[in-house]
């Protein structure tokens, strides 16, 4: 099975997570796909609005255990070629003139609270646990750190990062990170239903002019911070915090900071 679904009903373009197995981890392989899907839905003239979401009970783990180990041995160079592709998904998310909705039915942390973060609503069940977890085991929240500071603001952002704390979705919704919260039988047919509504309702060109409009407006400021948030990230990779992190991480074991 592909670990990235796409298809296509009523003008919605549907990506699906498909690593059920893995709570839909980022590998590099699922990162590629996602890249892939969305690019086709951007370039096909039948769908308005795409809908991100995931099988299985949790929307994204973050990072791939498996990958994980092999970082361990990257260089700096192969740290940072890693770093900008996570950083070209999510940028192009971010950036994709289509409207982009997350459908959230369980956890999303680190990389994948990042994937909520960059899609322009996100949706989640009420069990759902939302949280940029790196801090934890020696990691550098960079990348997700400039669209979250975009969207939620400076304040909000350290609270965020520097804890590392999970937050539950009904917080996450105050905190402006997810749209909102619906009941888990209810939260397909919501978004859904949500996702109908701006294709009947909205312009697809004004809708997609409003969101270049915002993107392009700190455009140039986002791509720098961006390439420092990479390099940071490929850095922080090779110290020896990252290294404690990732080994206590596998074993399964509290690193003792």
């Amino acid at each position: 099975m592909s670990a990235v679904l796409s298809e296509i009903t009523d003008r919605i373009g549907i990506i699906t997570l498909n690593r059920p197995e893995k709570r839909n981890a980022l590998s590099p392989e699922l990162i590629a796909g996602l890249h892939t899907a969305f690019e086709a839905m951007n370039s096909n003239d039948e769908v308005k609005v795409i809908v991100l979401r995931s099988t299985g009970k949790a929307f994204c783990a973050g990072a791939d255990l498996a990958y994980l180990q092999q970082l361990q041995n990257f260089s700096y160079e192969e740290n940072l070629e890693d770093s900008r592709r996570l950083m070209d998904l999510f940028n192009l998310i971010y950036c994709l003139p289509k409207v982009v909705i997350a459908e959230v039915q369980g956890h999303a942390l680190a990389g994948g609270c990042g994937l909520a973060t960059v899609c322009d609503f996100a949706f989640a069940v009420p069990d759902a646990l939302f949280g940029y977890t790196e801090v934890r085991i020696g990691f550098v929240p960079a990348l997700v750190s400039v669209f979250l500071l975009e969207q939620i603001g400076a304040a909000k952002t350290q609270e965020l990062l520097l804890s590392g704390e999970f937050i539950s979705s009904t917080k996450a919704a105050e905190l402006g990170l997810i749209t909102g919260v619906e009941p888990a039988e209810f939260l397909s047919n919501y978004v859904t239903e949500f996702a109908s509504k701006l294709i009947k309702q909205n312009s697809g060109f004004s809708m997609g002019k409003t969101k270049a409009l915002l993107r392009e407006l700190n455009q140039s400021t986002r791509n720098k911070s961006l390439e420092l948030a990479a390099e940071t990230n490929a850095t922080a990779r090779a110290h020896a915090d990252c290294k404690k992190g990732i080994a206590a991480f596998l074993n399964k074991t509290t690193p003792d900071w």
